[in-house]
């Protein structure tokens, strides 16, 4: 499902000139494609939107937006007219990280802060809707997005943990070439027992592969993938 809605933006990339202008429907759609990828870390949101970029030979405009919310007032939508006045003239493809920074759920209006915040939202919806490109808005969680503005997405794209097989694969070849699994290295049983996202999979072969290169050798040892393994789980709180 998640592979068929990111096909969905290629095809939209691909074809949305003869869509609009040649077949006439400029007239009944909005100009662009906005889509919400919602998941846990590490399960590939980020690398989907670079990799649709590349399919299509946009570049991808990474934008943290809670960095972007500036504490001045006003500041926030000048930062990002410019980023949307940049991305309609390169055709970059825009991809909001941490939507959740202004998309998140609203409680009402107490003071001037909140108002201002509300503008923000107001402002950044606006120009999504007035963009011709596709724009990419992540988060880890969609219950924290609004379902107000969830419903004016063209497309909520679910990244889920991989289950066992992904992740058999993931390990599988996530190793670099120029190295060998000693013998007791169990790949099968590391996918079965873990429910771990790629993110952190990359980063435990990461460790060992450091490892590896630190005693002199080309074999990766068992114990440094369980070590590296210990290590990420703690990093989530979770008990290896």
């Amino acid at each position: 499902a998640t592979a068929a809605e990111l096909d969905e933006i290629c095809q939209w990339i691909e074809h949305s000139h003869t869509l609009m202008r040649d077949w006439g429907m400029a007239r009944r759609f909005r100009p662009g494609y906005t889509s919400l990828f919602h998941g846990p870390s590490g399960t590939g949101k980020t690398l989907s939107a670079a990799l649709l970029g590349k399919r299509a030979g946009c570049d991808v405009y990474r934008i943290d937006l809670s960095l972007v919310a500036s504490k001045y007032i006003g500041e926030t939508e000048k930062n990002l007219g410019r980023v949307f006045d940049q991305a309609e003239r390169r055709r970059w493809i825009l991809f909001f990280d941490e939507a959740d920074a202004l998309f998140g759920k609203r409680t009402q209006v107490n003071d001037s802060h909140d108002r201002y915040a509300n503008q923000e939202v107001s402002y950044l919806l606006q120009r999504i809707e007035e963009f011709s490109g596709v724009a990419i808005l992540a988060s880890n969680l969609r219950a924290n997005i609004d379902e107000a503005f969830v419903r004016r997405f063209q497309a909520v794209v679910h990244f889920p943990m991989p289950r066992a097989p992904e992740r058999l694969r993931l390990w599988q070849e996530s190793f670099p070439e120029q190295v060998t699994l000693e013998h007791g290295l169990d790949l099968a049983r590391l996918a079965e027992l873990h429910e771990i996202s790629g993110g952190t999979i990359a980063n435990v072969v990461r460790f060992a592969a450091l490892r590896t290169l630190a005693r002199g050798g080309t074999e990766v040892a068992a114990q440094d993938v369980e070590e590296g393994l210990r290590r990420e789980l703690s990093k989530e709180g979770r008990a290896p």
